[in-house]
């Protein structure tokens, strides 16, 4: 497949979960949602974490910056370099807090991580999501 073609359709998908990540964030306050939404706004932070990646993987491969190996880290490291994200350590903040989580389902610990969605990491999806849109004209 045509790695411009991907990366717009990555685009598409990562465009979609941060809206709706968004959304979840915008319509009430963290501490007021109940256990099952905080456990539905940690499997919409780790799909958007995901796609946000992948993303900026293809759209580095379209520029011809070919990552091996192909990793969340080197690729985070990678658009650091290339101005894709101004904030590396956030991303890679996201990351250990996306591993952590896969092997844990204790509470603190998703209260843990919505806390820096809500202070950290939504700020750095939409910086991303912005420069991505304006890649894509």
């Amino acid at each position: 497949m045509d790695t411009d073609i991907r990366w717009h359709q990555r685009l598409q998908n990562f465009d979609r979960a941060f809206v709706l990540l968004r959304s979840a964030l915008e319509e009430k306050a963290m501490e007021r949602f109940s256990a099952l939404e905080q456990e539905g706004m940690i499997q919409r932070f780790q799909y958007t974490y995901e796609l946000a990646w992948k993303t900026m993987r293809d759209y580095l491969e379209s520029e011809g910056i070919h990552i091996t190996p192909v990793t969340p880290r080197n690729v985070i490291k990678e658009a650091f370099a290339a101005g894709i994200i101004d904030d590396g350590q956030v991303w890679i903040d996201m990351m250990l807090h996306r591993n952590l989580l896969s092997h844990t389902y204790d509470h603190d610990r998703f209260r843990e991580v919505l806390m820096a969605l809500e202070q950290r990491y939504l700020a750095a999806f939409a910086a991303l999501h912005e420069w991505l849109l304006a890649q894509r004209i």
